[in-house]
C-alpha cells in the first residue's frame, strides 16, 4: 500500500511512452489515472468503453476496441476492429501493456475483486506479468465484491492506493412505447428454459421486463444489470445456474445485491463471449440493437457515416453463438424510424462498413422479419413488410427491384 504521493517512484521504471490498460464503463479508476497522468509525459491508455473524465490531452493516445464517450471526442484514438472474445490477443501482439491499472475492492481474506468489470482485465494482468510490468490498483471500499474471474490474490498486485469514492450508477431505464412494443414482440418468442443474452439499451431492458413469468431461464450475457436482478427475484431464472456476465452497469440497489452474491459470476470475456461456449447452451436468445439494417440483412451498429462511433464489441460473438445453439436465435432490434434524423433505419444497402450479417430475425415496433432460412428476395420482402416503417416501404421496394431483388 502506498500513498498517492509515492506514485512517482512507482512509475519511474516505466518506458518513455508506456501503455497502461484500465477497465472502462463505470469501473474506470479515474482518480488513479489522473494521479498517474501527472507523473507521465507521453503515454497510451487502452480502455474499453472509456467514460468521460479519463486523461485526455496532447501526449495521451487512446486505444480501444469499443469507443466510449471520452474517446469519441478526443481526436487521438486508435480504434482496433475486434470481437470482444478475441480482444485480449492484442495484449500479446500489437498492444503489449507496461502497466495495468485496476479498480478493485479492498482486501477480504487476502483477496480482492475487480468488482463490476472483469472483461479484458485478467488477460491484461497475465500479459503485463509475462513482460515484467507492474499492476497498480485503486482499492475502493465501496466497490462490490463480485465472484468469478476477477477475484485475485493481493500478491498479484504490486501497488495499491486506497481511494474511497461512491460507485457510478445508471438511472433506472424508462422505456418508450416503441421499446415496450419490441419487448412484447421479442419476449413472446422466449420459451421456458431458454438462455438469455441482452445487450445495452432500452430495448433489451424491455425484453427482460417481459420475461418475469418464464421459468428455468439461464442468464449468460456480456452485461448484467438491474433487469437480470429483477428476473432472478421474480423466480424466472434456474436457481441452480449462476448468472454469468463479464461486466455490470446498474443502480446502487443492484450493486448491493451483487456484493458477495454467490448467484452472480463475472467471467473473463474470452469465456463469456466464446461462440463455442455460447453455442453449447440451450435455446440461446440473443438480443442486440443496431442503428441501421438493410435489405440484405446487414447491420450497422458501430458507425455514423464513415466515422466509428462505438465498436464491434461482443454482439457478433453472441450472434454466431446463438445461431449455433440448439433452438437458439439471434435477434437484432431497433426502431423503424430515426426520429431525430427523420429517416428510416431500414435502408436499401448500408454504405459504411457493416457490423454483422445473417441473424435469425430483425425486430421493430412493426413486427418481426424472419431472415434465416429465406432466400435473399424473401428475406428482403420480410424486412420491408414486417420491419420497415410503412412510409418507407414503397421506396424500399423500388430500391430493392433496382438491385435485382424480387420484392
Amino acid at each position: 500500500m502506498i500513498s498517492p504521493e509515492e506514485l512517482s517512484g512507482m512509475t519511474a521504471g516505466l518506458p518513455d511512452e508506456p501503455r497502461l490498460v484500465a477497465p472502462g464503463s463505470l469501473s474506470t479508476p479515474l482518480e488513479l489515472l489522473d494521479l498517474l497522468d501527472a507523473q507521465l509525459g507521453r503515454w497510451f491508455l487502452f480502455c474499453v468503453n472509456a467514460p468521460a473524465g479519463i486523461p485526455s490531452r496532447e501526449g495521451v493516445t487512446h486505444e480501444t476496441i469499443f469507443l466510449g464517450p471520452a474517446m469519441r471526442r478526443s481526436g487521438r484514438t486508435r480504434y482496433f476492429p475486434m470481437r470482444l472474445s478475441l480482444s485480449t490477443r492484442l495484449f500479446r501482439t500489437t498492444c503489449p501493456p507496461d502497466a495495468v491499472v485496476l479498480h478493485t475492492t479492498t482486501p477480504r481474506g487476502g483477496r480482492v475483486s475487480m468488482g463490476i468489470e472483469v472483461q479484458v482485465m485478467p488477460g491484461a494482468v497475465e500479459a503485463v506479468r509475462a513482460r515484467g510490468g507492474i499492476v497498480i490498483a485503486q482499492l475502493n471500499p465501496r466497490m462490490p465484491f463480485v465472484h468469478g474471474d476477477g477475484v485475485i490474490d493481493i500478491d498479484d498486485i504490486d501497488y495499491g492506493v486506497e481511494i474511497d469514492r461512491p460507485m457510478l450508477t445508471v438511472p433506472e431505464p424508462v422505456p418508450d412505447d416503441v421499446s415496450l412494443r419490441l419487448g412484447e414482440l421479442i419476449g413472446a418468442r422466449v420459451e421456458d428454459g431458454s438462455s438469455i443474452q441482452a445487450g445495452i439499451g432500452a430495448v433489451p431492458d424491455a425484453v427482460l421486463g417481459r420475461l418475469h413469468r418464464r421459468r428455468g431461464l439461464r442468464f449468460w450475457s456480456e452485461l448484467i444489470s438491474d433487469g437480470a436482478m429483477a428476473l432472478d427475484r421474480a423466480g424466472a431464472l434456474d436457481p441452480d445456474v449462476p448468472l454469468t456476465g463479464t461486466f455490470m452497469l446498474g443502480s446502487q440497489e443492484f450493486y448491493d445485491w451483487v456484493d458477495d452474491n454467490p448467484r452472480v459470476r463475472l467471467r473473463r470475456c474470452e469465456v463469456t463471449n466464446d461462440p463455442a461456449i455460447i453455442s453449447a447452451l440451450p435455446k440461446v436468445v440473443s438480443v442486440n440493437t443496431a442503428m441501421q439494417v438493410d435489405l440484405f440483412a446487414q447491420t450497422n451498429a458501430t458507425r455514423r457515416g464513415d466515422r466509428i462511433y462505438s465498436g464491434t464489441g461482443g454482439s457478433t460473438d453472441f450472434l454466431v453463438g446463438a445461431m449455433h445453439s440448439a433452438g437458439g436465435e439471434a435477434i437484432i432490434a431497433l426502431h423503424s424510424w430515426h426520429r431525430k434524423a427523420d429517416v428510416s433505419t431500414v435502408v436499401p444497402k448500408i454504405v459504411s462498413p457493416v457490423t454483422s450479417v445473417q441473424m435469425s430475425a430483425i425486430a421493430t415496433e412493426n413486427g418481426i422479419a424472419q431472415v434465416f432460412g429465406n432466400d435473399e428476395s424473401t428475406q428482403a420482402r420480410q424486412i420491408i413488410e414486417q420491419a420497415a416503417h410503412p412510409e418507407a416501404r414503397e421506396e424500399l421496394r423500388e430500391a430493392g427491384r433496382a438491385m435485382g431483388l424480387r420484392v
